[in-house]
């Protein structure tokens, strides 16, 4: 088994788990249209998600963009906040968009 997304003008619209026997018999629409995503990110740079993205000159799936100050590594594929996330082993914490920046939500 394996996991394959249905990807339509460059969207991931569906991830499924199957054999590609079974993409390849049209059961499931254009064969064309499922590429094969790795669940622990050996090929294809990442998992795909839906509504995320495939940029087939990269053979990448990109996931959502979380948040418009983020940007894209693009050794990674994976998006990155402009502020490193804290070293601190004491707090949670959560992206504050409009400031920004990394705020604490709780302790551990």
């Amino acid at each position: 088994m394996a996991h394959f997304a249905k990807v339509v003008n460059g969207i991931v619209k569906q991830v499924i788990v199957t054999e590609k026997d079974f993409i390849n018999s049209g059961a499931v629409g254009d064969e064309f249209l499922w590429i094969q995503t790795s669940y622990n990110s050996s090929f294809r740079k990442n998992f795909a998600q839906v509504g995320g993205t495939y940029n087939k000159e990269l053979d990448a799936f990109i996931s959502i963009q979380p948040y418009a100050s983020w940007t894209l590594n693009e050794n990674t594929y994976q998006w990155e906040a402009p502020v490193s996330y804290p070293d601190d082993e004491t707090n949670m914490y959560t992206w504050n968009e409009s400031e920004t920046n990394w705020e604490i939500t709780d302790t551990y």
